[in-house]
């Protein structure tokens, strides 16, 4: 066995980490947080005279892809401390005793390199919840030795151990409490101004047509991570040289983002029959009107071109930035995933629906189910949590049946009230396959004469 008490930790560069605040857009309210941090690290007389004293450990949580290595890292640049970054994993071993002894190199070296920031991330891979029974196990060990590490460096010592991880709830609770990861920062999915800003940051460099429209960006774009809009305008650069053009226009752009949703779109559509493309357009009309009229949500594309990732059309629906869902909200998505079955049942009647709508009635399902059983949102059963509560399985099963029927009929009569515009919007699709925003609220506003 070759290094076995050497730690797998990968170092930024040469220790230092050129990454700066600057250059990570939308989570300010972290970066806030982070810059008592920096003033430590920077000045620690300064807190040692007031008699103050800095986390030694500091642990972001969030959703994957939200920014938390990158802030990790810009908290070393601004600080300009060194920076040692390993992952959790690096520290699992099958050979009892292993994964302890990288734990005792990794603060050895840190200790060297002071002032140092060291970087965890998947923290949970070692410092999940210990088990009591075989509390001798290795990755138990390794958490044992990462708790006395942290407890065996003073605060004179100019390291602070950030984690990341997406998995509180399975940390061991001698890690949260005061005195190691007692900072606990989230980092939570861009809000829109947000996501303009890390559309801004990623178009740096980067030649861009005059065309590009940041503010549309970033409202198509909801509940897409950090990491999502960098992918996004890398594809977009791609596309941008592969039809060999100078530069990244929104055509490009658009592009990736539906990529990113729903799969690269198909090239050879000759295999499609001309009556599954209109009733995919129908479909998507249904689900376009009913979240548009009904809903009062924007509609950002709407496309009867197939894509890789399996799906014969889509509808793209904004529904903004909220942090918390209503009882409306939730009917108002139930009653959109329901809007492409009504409208193949109100064109082609009940005995000839299809399987098209599958992936929209799992998400009407899981909608459901959350109202009656996590949100307390059901009359029936009230404000009472039946997630661990299976004897009921039948009686919830009962209820959503109830509910989704009436919401489902709602929609089919709001259809039918529509139906011209259901029409116009299926023909347009035919025609041209895509309909972006800006047409189909024309579409809307010729019927309604209402301005959006």
């Amino acid at each position: 066995i070759f290094n076995m008490g050497k730690s797998k930790a990968k170092e930024n560069g040469e220790d230092i980490s050129d990454v700066t605040f600057a250059d990570v857009a939308g989570i300010d309210e972290a970066k806030q947080e982070l810059k008592e941090v920096v003033d430590f690290l920077k000045e620690p007389e300064k807190f040692k005279k007031i008699g103050a004293k800095i986390p030694k450990g500091v642990l972001l949580l969030g959703e994957p892809g939200t920014g938390k290595t990158l802030l990790a890292k810009a908290l070393a640049g601004e600080a300009n401390c060194s920076f040692i970054s390993v992952t959790g994993s690096n520290f699992v071993d099958k050979f009892v005793g292993n994964g302890a002894a990288r734990v005792r190199h990794l603060f050895e070296e840190a200790k060297k390199k002071k002032p140092c920031i060291i970087f965890i991330d998947e923290i949970d891979a070692i410092g999940g919840k210990r088990n009591s029974i075989n509390g001798s196990e290795e990755r138990n060990q390794t958490l044992n030795e990462l708790l006395a590490s942290m407890n065996g460096f003073s605060d004179d010592d100019g390291i602070i151990v950030i984690g990341a991880t997406n998995r509180l709830d399975t940390l061991d609770n001698a890690l949260l409490r005061s005195g190691r990861f007692d900072t606990k920062i989230y980092i939570g999915l861009p809000d829109l101004k947000a996501r303009k800003q890390i559309f801004q940051v990623h178009s740096e460099n980067k030649f861009l047509s005059e065309d590009i429209d940041f503010d549309s960006l970033a409202r198509m774009t909801s509940y897409f991570s950090g990491a999502d809009i960098e992918n996004v305008m890398n594809k977009a650069g791609l596309y941008a040289l592969k039809e060999e053009e100078s530069m990244i226009s929104m055509k490009h752009i658009n592009k990736a983002i539906n990529h990113l949703i729903a799969g690269e779109e198909k090239k050879d559509r000759a295999g499609i029959s001309e009556k599954d493309k209109k009733l995919t357009a129908y479909h998507e009309a249904g689900h376009a009107i009913v979240a548009k009229l009904y809903s009062e949500c924007n509609v950002t594309k709407i496309s009867i071109i197939p894509t890789t990732h399996g799906a014969g059309g889509y509808t793209l629906i904004d529904y903004g930035d909220i942090s918390y869902m209503s009882k409306k909200d939730i009917i108002n998505q139930i009653a959109n995933a329901l809007g492409g079955r009504a409208a193949e049942e109100l064109i082609y009647g009940n005995d000839n629906v299809t399987t098209g709508a599958s992936a929209d009635i799992r998400r009407v399902t899981e909608l459901v189910e959350g109202m009656i059983k996590s949100y307390g949102m059901n009359e029936k059963f009230g404000m009472i949590s039946l997630e661990n509560h299976t004897g009921l399985d039948l009686e919830v099963l009962k209820e959503s049946k109830l509910i989704v029927s009436d919401i489902y009929s709602s929609t089919l009569e709001f259809l039918k009230e529509n139906k011209d515009i259901l029409h116009e919007v299926a023909n347009r699709l035919l025609e041209n396959e895509v309909i972006l925003e800006s047409e189909f609220d024309s579409i809307i506003k010729n019927f309604h004469r209402i301005e959006f």
